[in-house]
């Protein structure tokens, strides 16, 4: 089992930056894809940045650029640098972890909430 935790939202002002946290308890994320996903208000949650072993990432479109999603070398905590921060990023962000024979994500935080002002 793997009980994962967000820290690091907080209010934000437009070109701001913050670094959201996810930690592991129980095991590292090694071998694990870990996600890090987003869900504005009247919207659906989906993924804001991807990162698999050795290094392979994925970014949606809008962050790319701005977001960069890393492991620490202990891999028991994935990081989002969020730089240049709009307010379109403002939604809750969620953690998420899964094997990579997985098509679906099985381990889920709690949601921290980034709410970037204009």
């Amino acid at each position: 089992q793997v009980h994962l935790v967000e820290s690091g939202g907080g209010l934000v002002q437009a070109g701001g930056s913050l670094r959201l946290s996810c930690a592991a308890s129980g095991r590292t994320f090694s071998g694990y894809v870990v996600g890090w996903f987003r869900q504005a208000p009247g919207k659906e949650r989906g993924p804001a940045a991807i990162s698999w072993n050795g290094g392979i990432t994925y970014y949606t479109d809008s962050v790319k650029g701005r977001f960069t999603i890393s492991r620490d070398s202990a891999e028991n905590t994935v990081f989002l640098q969020m730089n240049s921060l709009k307010p379109e990023d403002t939604a809750v962000y969620y953690c998420a972890a899964r094997r990579p024979e997985r098509p679906d994500y099985n381990y889920w935080g709690q949601g921290t909430q980034v709410t970037v002002s204009s």
